[in-house]
């Protein structure tokens, strides 16, 4: 059975057709190796990270804007129509491409734009090579009547060599320009060759820069907001044949021209993606569409990461486009990027390569690049590091995998128990985690600004210790299999489950989001005691779970996600913008987190049974798709209605959190289909009930 790509994003000229509705939607690609390309539903460049290929020149993730635009004008006759969008410093759009894009869709991952200009019908797409630093601009005639007609594409070509962070000014890229009738080597004084080929037509240089690009994304960030590009050259593509033409940018000189096959590459890449989620997770066969864009999508995080004896080593970008690969992010994000999606291969390369990195029982926050060191101020990656171990583990029932990490593991409990770096430690008089030391930032509340750690939580975390909690269950059970001791981590879970019994608030209060911190016990409303509920392992009991997801409900709970900080608190930011400090400064203090709306639902199935009911919960993604970063979900969103999406626009737990949930919940309606089966048919219908799943 042939498989159909998710055609969930699709926009006619309503939004196309108005620059604010075209700018605000953008699209986002990635190679697996962490270049990645972007840009808006426009065409204009509107955020410094906008480009068709950003490389990642310094390996693993030292990234840098190589190839900026292709802008493409219709040549017909004497007739010249610029199919291409720009905005200038001085407030001016011109040209005013985007009048002529009739309608703008994804299939799967890949944008596709039809242009019509009178009785010319064009499409344009985009994609990159998997696994190559490599981007492909293409182009067809679509309209048979016009086939008699000569019609050309006139592609002016814009590259750079910055940083993805940065801006550049004119002059500060100077290259050596190498050019035949068919390829420009846009090579580097001392370092790279971007290479630029004409598929279907030819290709001349030119150096002229292009200066004073508005961006105003980084504009209502803080930020500069200004950028210049050095055009290098311009494509000539004949459209009469209605052949697909284009532009190939590659750092590989010997990158393939043939726009047909590579095209139908990356297509199939996609519908592998699909194809494999069907056959490996029986749950996600009849899922609907927006969930099929989201298992496309996953794919987009995660990236090769060879290291030192790991040569086929893998981790996880947090998000697109100023993210790495953070430890707590890939570990959070790991069971629904990659064993919701079929990928258990995957997830035991990461959790291998991640394996090598733990240090005093502590994963990094922020993972190494080449020649740096690790750094270890977070608290709960190492407890997420075990959660995804026990995923992994009752998704592929790896025990030797789980044999082979288990003296990793149990040296993460040995040295929580006896304390490691931050204060990490704990305490024996309530068997609790306690963490943290002034000017460190060590949940996932991590924003700090200068000296200021906006969010400290020193003391005893909710969510740490329901993370501790669920670790110590999870290494009894693995103990338990592995026929290992697992005595210990029995008295010390009953010790935390009996001392977790503190967080709880008199009067149907909910938990304490941190006990014992230096100005005592905070009683603020956020959104950490959900996982004291959501996880696999609760400390709670059922009246208390109860209580935890009706107060956190009625607060915290939105359409994308939940807030973080009760709106009826006095530190409660309703929007998320403006400079560093106004952003960094309010960043969990009100913005709604995306990651957290598969926890909630998690948590809603687990005090009222209602599986559908809780997945109804997710559904509002659906519509999100079609906003912000297109077939994606965004990282943060304002804390007040509409709740406009804010932060980077494709987040890897916000994807995986979703589809993590999505696919729980699905299994537990299939599990419960089956026991219903099994009381209507007897023994017989029983037996074959068990040899089906």
């Amino acid at each position: 059975m042939t498989i159909q790509l998710p055609t969930v994003v699709r926009f006619g000229r309503e939004v196309c057709g108005q620059p604010d509705q075209a700018e605000r939607r953008e699209w986002w690609l990635a190679n697996g190796r962490g270049a990645y390309a972007a840009g808006t539903v426009a065409g204009s460049l509107t955020r410094r990270y906008h480009g068709l290929l950003v490389a990642p020149l310094q390996p693993p993730l030292g990234r840098y804007l190589v190839f900026a635009k292709a802008d493409a004008t219709l040549i017909d006759g004497e007739q010249r129509t610029p199919l291409f969008t720009n905005r200038w410093g001085d407030g001016t759009i011109a040209p005013a491409g985007y009048v002529h894009i009739e309608s703008f869709r994804l299939q799967g991952r890949m944008p596709v734009w039809r242009f019509a200009v009178g009785d010319v019908s064009i499409e344009q797409r985009v994609w990159m090579e998997h696994g190559a630093d490599t981007t492909y601009v293409a182009f067809r005639m679509l309209s048979g009547k016009t086939a008699q007609r000569k019609l050309t594409l006139q592609v002016a070509l814009l590259v750079n060599a910055r940083d993805h962070h940065g801006s550049s000014r004119p002059g500060d890229f100077e290259p050596l320009i190498e050019a035949d009738d068919r390829q420009l080597g846009i090579r580097h004084p001392n370092w790279f060759t971007l290479y630029l080929k004409a598929a279907g037509g030819s290709i001349a240089a030119r150096h002229d820069w292009c200066e004073h690009f508005d961006l105003p994304l980084e504009r209502e960030r803080g930020l500069p907001d200004r950028d210049n590009h050095l055009c290098v050259g311009e494509a000539t593509l004949d459209l009469s044949g209605g052949e697909w033409v284009g532009v190939v940018a590659s750092l590989d000189a010997d990158a393939s021209s043939d726009l047909q096959v590579a095209m139908a590459r990356a297509l199939a890449r996609d519908a592998s993606c699909l194809q494999r989620a069907r056959d490996q997770v029986p749950e996600l066969a009849a899922a609907p569409g927006w969930v099929d864009q989201l298992i496309v999508a996953a794919d987009s995080f995660i990236f090769a990461r060879p290291t030192l004896g790991a040569p086929d080593g893998e981790s996880v970008i947090a998000g697109y486009p100023w993210f790495g690969d953070w430890g707590r992010d890939t570990m959070i994000a790991l069971p629904g990027l990659a064993l919701a999606t079929g990928r258990a291969d995957t997830a035991a390369r990461i959790l291998r390569t991640f394996a090598r990195f733990v240090d005093r029982g502590m994963l990094p926050n922020v993972f190494p690049g080449v020649g740096d060191s690790a750094e270890y101020n977070t608290v709960d990656a190492a407890l997420w590091y075990l959660e995804a171990w026990r995923a992994y583990v009752e998704a592929s029932g790896d025990l030797s995998g789980l044999r082979e990490v288990f003296p990793v593991l149990r040296e993460i409990v040995d040295w929580h128990v006896r304390g490691t770096r931050y204060g990490i430690g704990l305490d024996a008089g309530d068997g609790l985690l306690r963490a943290g030391e002034a000017g460190v930032q060590l949940t996932w509340m991590d924003a700090k600004i200068g000296d200021w750690v906006v969010t400290p939580r020193i003391g005893k975390p909710v969510e740490i210790n329901a993370l501790w909690f669920n670790a110590l269950a999870s290494m009894s059970e693995f103990a338990e299999r592995l026929d290992e001791p697992a005595t210990p981590y029995r008295a010390l879970a009953d010790a935390a489950r009996a001392g977790f019994q503190r967080f709880v608030m008199a009067g149907n209060g909910g938990l304490f989001d941190v006990l014992d911190g230096p100005a005592g016990d905070d009683a603020s409303l956020r959104p950490n005691q959900i996982l004291a509920v959501s996880l696999p392992h609760s400390p709670l009991s059922p009246a208390a779970q109860a209580v935890v997801v009706r107060r956190v409900g009625r607060a915290l709970l939105t359409s994308y996600g939940l807030r973080s900080l009760d709106p009826a608190h006095h530190d409660f930011q309703p929007q998320y913008r403006g400079g560093v400090w106004e952003r960094d400064g309010s960043y969990h203090q009100g913005p709604v987190w995306g990651w957290l709306l598969g926890h909630y639902a998690l948590a809603e199935y687990r005090v009222r049974g209602d599986a559908p009911a809780a997945q109804q919960l997710l559904e509002a993604l659906h519509d999100h798709l079609l906003d912000a970063g297109l077939g994606t979900v965004s990282e943060i969103f304002d804390g007040a209605p509409p709740h406009t999406p804010r932060g980077a626009p494709s987040q890897a737990w916000s994807v995986a959190c979703a589809l993590e949930a999505w696919w729980r919940l699905a299994r537990a309606q299939r599990q419960s289909a089956a026991q219903a089966s099994t009381r209507n048919t007897g023994p017989i219908g029983s037996a074959a009930t068990e040899a089906a799943g």
